[in-house]
């Protein structure tokens, strides 16, 4: 995967031409523990605030630039 600016290029297994994907601002939840690089999209976790995946660890509301995903799970949190 490479980067160029705010958008991700991404090639098809089976087809060798590069699809750009535009970087959008997240809402994401970072780890606390400085040796842990756990971090989830705020539209992904299953608790008002989320313990850390890796390590059960606090985790902090912070943003990254990233792909939009939308979540379609029935089990999705609604805030």
């Amino acid at each position: 995967m490479e980067r160029k600016r705010d958008v991700q290029l991404y090639n098809n297994s089976r087809k060798k031409t590069l699809e750009e994907i535009p970087l959008v601002p997240t809402a994401i939840w970072s780890c606390t523990d400085e040796n842990c690089r756990g971090w989830m999209r705020d539209n992904f976790v299953f608790s008002v605030v989320p313990v850390c995946s890796l390590c059960q660890s606090e985790m902090v509301k912070g943003e990254k630039m990233l792909a939009a995903v939308t979540n379609t799970s029935p089990l999705q949190i609604k805030l």
